[in-house]
């Protein structure tokens, strides 16, 4: 006997931090889930270091720092139009165990290349370049000069309004 029983395809987790890569990774979501037949997961991780330097962190709330961020992102990702079925959550832990957590039942995980605390230069952050090595699914790692656009890719700047000519690189 066959089991026909709709299954509910695994969803595209995305990392959220806020930075332009992570805004951009929502992006890539949203069209990959409605090509996949599947939901996002869009994941805001947050870790509070009992001391920083020589004093405490006392007074930070992380959880609702980090659920700022995810909301601020999502509304400049969707612009009041999120996908069905969307999923948003804050998470506590570090972003690489949370993120290759969830994974493991992804269809897809999807990182910016580099978050905020990321150095200018890197052409990986740690997040993303852990993430791309240990998921168990695979992982887009976007990059900060390409986002979804209407028929062909568009670059940071454009979305953000400045004058540039035709977008460089590719995902």
């Amino acid at each position: 006997m066959t089991d026909v029983t709709p299954r509910r395809a695994a969803p595209i987790v995305v990392g959220v931090d806020g930075s332009p890569e992570s805004i951009l990774a929502l992006r890539w979501a949203k069209t990959l889930a409605s090509t996949l037949g599947c939901t996002i997961m869009a994941i805001s991780a947050w870790h509070l270091e009992t001391v920083y330097g020589p004093y405490p962190v006392t007074d930070w709330d992380g959880e609702s720092e980090a659920q700022r961020v995810l909301d601020e992102a999502l509304n400049q990702a969707f612009e009041g139009d999120s996908p069905a079925g969307l999923v948003a959550e804050v998470r506590r832990g570090r972003p690489v165990p949370v993120l290759l957590n969830l994974a493991q039942s992804a269809q897809m995980l999807i990182v910016g290349s580099r978050g905020h605390g990321g150095f200018a230069g890197m052409l990986l952050g740690s997040v993303s370049s852990a993430c791309a090595a240990h998921a168990r699914c695979p992982v887009l790692v976007v990059h900060g000069a390409q986002l979804v656009g209407e028929g062909r890719p568009a670059t940071v700047q454009e979305s953000q309004g400045q004058d540039v000519d035709e977008p460089t690189g590719n995902i």
